[in-house]
């Protein structure tokens, strides 16, 4: 089994997106392809899928191959989900129909014809899994987590509902090339998880588009980057690519400027050639032949590229005053809108911590944030925020009263500075030339993002509250976020679905479950491994490479030496002081496994 793209070209709009393009994918791989927005991910997997045709080359897949690609929501106006989902097995269903046929005919005659007919159609119904649909039908509807909406009407979903349970179709037509772009999309986290399960033991061929960076870790062997039309390959997840990728640009740059070296040497050594030759009495001629010959030589040197450096957001969140110790104080909670979303739950917030807030959809994780800004009162309970708290609120809707409003005006509004300033400051966000003239109904999700980063950065504050702050961004983007993150001084509460992102900037977490609110004294993955251990629920193991684990050592590392600074501190609550060892403790028995796996090995 194989698919490939041989020397595509593919122009659009009067751009050339690819020229003499290479991508190849054979058995059982997993690939993951990466590349900044606008580099062309989504136009190979529908070059790959057969929906668009390159301009010149072409796509080669074995014959047998059959391919799942979801580009786009058909209409099923009269079909229920469950209706919809069963589309999948259509030439199980028209065997069905067959040996329905067959059975009728031998309840009036019995012949030998018949009977051979019968046995043969039902062998292919058992051969291509007819008696197993209603199981796995329920396996990718519990996973997807899709099981309340069968019996609706398809047509009655939200976009979000329709592209999981169109995501749910492909997975049952189980086609020997699956083509996912950002699968992780609209899927709460156990469905990631499963999902993400379901991939890595998937036996054909797997080629996804995404910016879900743990996603990609788990399920990928092989990362193709797309840069400059030309398509890249690294061996390994995404962090191994992270790793090989900047070895690889160091080198360049190491060959480039080694070669700019001998290029400026060599073209000083002609000058001074041509010089002598020239001063020479009579004129030398055996120089100016020299110098010609090393002319030749220079331009027959074939010239290292410079390494590209990306132009990155320019973010910087510096923290105002500091906030009292006690930045929300939640107490006796109780809420619920169609259904309760919590009762009787209390949650405590300090001055610097990291907390993220997780959940399934729907378990109340935007209206907590929601209560701690004053938008929402909860039915029972107290929600307090603490004295000089200042908050800097990243929603993860950008909505403006007046949408028709320019975006450079939308900045101005909350950030009092000239024209001129305004377009500069704009530019570090990426906003160049025009784009500052866009209207605010006319950005994109990734824009209005940036532009609500770029206030942000001129807010009073000293409380960053997070409301999926990497929806719509790159992965570029979201790492500028995550460093500028980590240098905040203040607290931060954060939602999200980015697990990446989870565990890389928080240090405690409140898990939304079955209408309590669980509070975790530690990281992301560790809160994931407790909760599970209460739950008695089996684990899904994930085996990060290398480069990952080594992250996540110095990270513990961290842990412990900001905890053991902080329990230095005497004004420390007596509560938080004995949550702080509890999590010290736990880190420290993390750490000495670690240390001794790493040993054994």
């Amino acid at each position: 089994m194989q698919i490939k793209a041989e020397q595509i070209q593919k122009i659009i709009g009067g751009n050339v997106l690819f020229e003499g393009l290479q991508v190849e994918v054979n058995t059982r791989e997993h690939v993951a392809i990466v590349g900044v927005n606008g580099s062309g991910k989504t136009t190979l997997l529908q070059l790959l899928a057969g929906s668009d045709t390159p301009d010149k080359g072409r796509i080669i897949k074995s014959k047998e191959a059959t391919i799942g690609y979801l580009h786009q929501i058909p209409q099923y106006p009269m079909f229920s989900v469950k209706e919809v989902l069963e589309e999948a097995f259509a030439e199980i269903y028209t065997l069905k129909a067959k040996m329905t046929k067959l059975e009728q005919e031998m309840q009036l005659a019995v012949t030998d014809k018949v009977l051979q007919q019968y046995g043969h159609v039902q062998e292919q119904f058992m051969l291509q899994g007819g008696y197993e649909i209603d199981a796995q039908l329920a396996m990718i509807a519990n996973g997807l987590g899709i099981t309340p909406l069968l019996e609706q009407p398809f047509s009655s979903l939200s976009g979000g509902e329709k592209t999981k349970v169109m995501l749910g179709q492909i997975l049952l037509s189980n086609p020997s090339i699956l083509l996912l772009d950002e699968p992780t999309n609209h899927l709460d986290m156990q469905a990631i998880e499963w999902l993400e399960n379901y991939v890595r033991n998937f036996e054909g061929i797997v080629i996804v588009v995404s910016h879900d960076r743990h996603f990609m870790n788990q399920m990928a062997q092989k990362i193709i980057e797309i840069e400059d039309g030309e398509a890249i390959t690294y061996i390994g997840n995404y962090d191994a690519f992270v790793a090989q990728k900047e070895a690889k640009v160091e080198q360049q740059f190491a060959q480039y400027e080694e070669q700019q070296k001998k290029i400026k040497k060599m073209k000083e050594t002609i000058k001074r050639l041509k010089q002598w030759a020239n001063e020479a009495n009579p004129p030398n001629a055996g120089m100016h032949r020299r110098a010609k010959s090393m002319e030749k030589a220079l331009a027959r040197i074939e010239r290292v590229k410079k390494p590209l450096t990306k132009k990155k957001m320019n973010l910087a969140l510096t923290m105002a005053e500091r906030s009292g110790k006690e930045v929300v104080q939640m107490k006796g909670i109780s809420h619920a809108f169609e259904k309760p979303l919590f009762k009787e739950s209390n949650l405590a917030v300090y001055f610097e911590e990291r907390l993220a807030i997780v959940g399934g959809n729907g378990s109340g994780k935007s209206t907590l944030l929601k209560m701690m800004l004053g938008e929402i009162e909860p039915n029972e309970g107290v929600c307090h925020v603490g004295s000089s708290v200042k908050i800097g609120y990243l929603s993860q809707q950008f909505e403006h009263k007046n949408p028709a409003i320019r975006l450079i005006d939308a900045f101005r509004e909350s950030v009092s500075v000239s024209e001129a300033e305004a377009r500069h400051i704009l530019a570090q966000f990426l906003f160049y030339g025009y784009d500052v003239f866009k209207k605010v109904k006319d950005l994109s999700g990734g824009e209005k993002m940036r532009l609500r980063l770029a206030q942000l950065m001129y807010e009073d504050i000293n409380l960053l509250m997070l409301d999926e702050p990497t929806n719509h961004l790159d992965i570029e983007a979201r790492e500028v976020l995550e460093e500028t993150l980590e240098t905040f001084e203040g607290t931060i509460i954060g939602v999200s679905h980015d697990r990446y992102f989870l565990q890389k900037i928080f240090t405690k977490v409140a898990w939304i479950e079955h209408e309590t609110i669980q509070v975790f004294e530690g990281d992301y993955e560790w809160a994931r491994q407790k909760r599970l251990e209460v739950a008695k629920e089996p684990v899904i193991k994930e085996v990060p490479e290398k480069p990952y684990a080594a992250k996540k050592e110095i990270l513990i590392e961290e842990q412990i030496e900001k905890l053991e600074m902080k329990l230095q501190e005497p004004t420390l609550a007596k509560e938080q002081r004995q949550k702080l060892e509890q999590q010290l403790e736990d880190l420290y028995e993390r750490w000495i496994e670690g240390g001794t796996k790493n040993a054994k090995n």
